[in-house]
């Protein structure tokens, strides 16, 4: 629209110049110095401007010898000259004159300028509003089209060698791999491929990175949207949008289809608003539906990934649909060491760097764990202008990732004494206790909302938990609290949240893990607080009132029970504990060294 009133304007402007370049301009006063000499034989008054022909014995040939130059063209000045008619009379110049007439271009633009306006308005109301609700050029028309992004075979330039660890996912997923590049191979034999394939795992595994290095390493096409895309406040739109998707992919196929976050709409039926006619269920239909309908020539697979698979369909995962179920899990000792070194390929390292004692510091790191302690170690150096990433600079990223970025010095010194006989407490319980994992790091330094903190770092990979750990663990929990009781005689609330993990931790000791003798080897699901449509709604627990206070008293009977054993042996070894708490004060830090050597003189097994 901008174009087309550019080109009337510029229209405009070359025909009115085209009807001036025929004169030879005079400024006023030569004007009337040539009226005067009797030059002028008429004028034409049109308005302020005033035309006119010379005398042809005046005439001479313009610069380019093709037309005479005895028309002119001047301009009266702003104030009207009252003496220019009785010049012109008096040297019998014929006068005439002619009203303003306004071109037909300017008259068509006046015209036209208002609707032209409006439309463009509409114009550009309508586009914007395609751009928002169909994401094309064809609006509305588009609605229903799948968002998924599509990369081309070849363009992803990921593999499996850029996925450290998950081994055994890597495994599982070559035979789909294989069955995408030579089909015929398998379907000689009568098998057929997976249509889906559901990894699931906890935040940060690496479920999306797998994904992209199945597609690189299969060379196909490969689909990628995220579960909550599909979903619209129209109904219907989001089943469209599954249909238009797998009809992309058997055009192209051998292709994939990866789904992030398919809980977002595969969640059980009949649990959302409006029954089962509501938007996510008619979606999920549409998936099931369209997974069931893949002919054999069809080598399209699904990938979907999601950390809750508690909550999904059953008829999505069922065979047919959801074939193979992959789990990742956190990545294990041997497994983050080689993390490290992937995601340390591009920053430089000193000479100091171990990255299997790094890996055996960060247990309970996921991938994207590791990524983000590379990444921060590197941002520390840059930010201390040094060139290369230290092992110092890595435990100091480690420790901002864990604990939380340092703090400034909000304790006084009645409270810094106090929050260091509280971590000597739960660093000599860790001493004292055979089962409890061993002390890595004892700080009193303020990070992210804790006032100090107490490392303990696990000597292998725990994948059961016994009860003499558990045990031990909440023993643990407590002795921070009983050792301010001991020195100071009274509690703090600086033991909250070493409660409330304590009380966590023994209530599944005895309604989950059935560690408890007086209610046996049962299971007791909690009833959980929910938000449903702005109301808050309780899940029934399934289990009676008397039971209740059973595990209630249960919980209460082992927490206090672990509470007294903390504070007899804290009695006992008093000594160590003013001794690693005066320790403390001096050094703010120690590690697990300093802390044997300081209380093994004292300390009674």
């Amino acid at each position: 629209m901008i174009w087309v009133l550019f080109i009337m304007l510029f229209s405009l402007y070359w025909f009115g110049q085209a009807k001036t370049m025929q004169y030879e301009r005079l400024s006023y006063s030569q004007f009337k110095e040539k009226v005067r000499n009797d030059e002028v034989v008429e004028v034409i008054l049109k308005g302020q401007t005033v035309t006119g022909r010379l005398r042809t014995e005046d005439i001479q040939l313009d610069t380019r010898g093709d037309r005479p130059a005895n028309v002119f063209l001047t301009t009266l000045p702003a104030a009207d000259d009252p003496d220019l008619i009785l010049l012109l009379e008096t040297h019998r110049v014929d006068i005439s004159a002619e009203a303003i007439q306004v071109s037909s271009w300017q008259t068509m633009l006046v015209s036209f300028l208002p609707f032209l306006l409006i439309f463009g308005f509409f114009y550009y109301s309508s586009r914007t509003m395609r751009k928002k609700l169909g994401g094309g050029d064809f609006g509305v028309f588009n609605y229903g089209k799948s968002k998924a992004r599509r990369f081309r075979k070849g363009s992803i330039n990921l593999g499996f060698d850029d996925v450290a660890g998950l081994e055994n996912a890597k495994r599982d997923l070559h035979e789909i791999i294989d069955f995408l590049k030579k089909p015929e191979d398998y379907l000689r034999v009568g098998a057929r491929i997976p249509k889906g394939i559901l990894l699931m795992g906890a935040p940060g595994t690496g479920k999306t990175l797998l994904a992209k290095a199945v597609a690189g390493e299969a060379e196909v096409p490969f689909y990628s949207i995220s579960g909550s895309e599909f979903i619209e406040m129209f109904v219907g739109v989001g089943a469209s949008r599954v249909r238009d998707m797998f009809e992309a992919a058997k055009k192209e196929a051998p292709a994939i289809i990866f789904i992030d976050e398919i809980d977002s709409v595969g969640r059980t039926r009949g649990s959302g608003v409006g029954g089962g006619h509501d938007e996510r269920e008619q979606t999920l239909n549409q998936i099931l539906s369209e997974m069931d309908g893949f002919s054999p020539e069809h080598t399209v697979v699904v990938l979907a990934a999601t950390n809750r698979p508690d909550v999904l369909d059953p008829a999505l995962l069922r065979p047919g649909r959801f074939d193979r179920k992959i789990t990742l899990e956190l990545p294990l000792k041997d497994a983050r060491r080689k993390v490290l070194e992937v995601h340390s390929r591009n920053v430089p390292l000193a000479d100091d760097v171990d990255f299997d004692s790094l890996a055996a510091r960060t247990a309970g790191f996921s991938g994207a764990d590791l990524e983000n302690l590379i990444n921060e170690a590197a941002l520390l150096t840059g930010r201390e202008k040094k060139d290369k990433v230290t092992a110092f600079t890595l435990d100091k990223a480690r420790d901002k990732i864990v604990l939380g970025a340092e703090r400034e010095n909000i304790l006084n010194d009645e409270e810094k004494e106090r929050v260091a006989f509280h971590e000597a407490g739960h660093a000599l319980m860790a001493c004292l206790l055979d089962h409890a994992d061993p002390v890595s790091k004892v700080t009193i330094i303020p990070r992210g909302q804790a006032l100090g903190a107490t490392e303990q770092l696990p000597e292998e990979e725990r994948a059961n938990l016994p009860q003499s750990y558990l045990l031990d663990r909440i023993a643990v929990m407590l002795g921070g609290r009983v050792s301010e009781k001991i020195i100071f005689n009274e509690f703090s609330s600086g033991a909250e949240n070493d409660i409330k993990q304590a009380t966590r931790l023994a209530r599944h000791m005895v309604g989950q893990w059935g560690m408890s003798e007086k209610l046996g080897p049962v299971a007791f699901r909690r009833g959980e607080e929910h938000i449903f449509l702005g109301r808050e709604m309780a899940q029934q627990r399934d289990f009676s009132e008397h039971t209740a206070r059973l595990i209630d008293d249960e919980v209460r009977s082992l927490v206090c029970g672990l509470e007294q054993t903390a504070h007899k042996l804290l009695m006992e070894n008093r000594a160590a504990l003013e001794r690693l708490a005066r320790a403390l004060l001096e050094k703010e830090i120690l590690d697990a060294k300093e802390v044997l050597e300081i209380i093994k003189p004292d300390m009674k097994p």
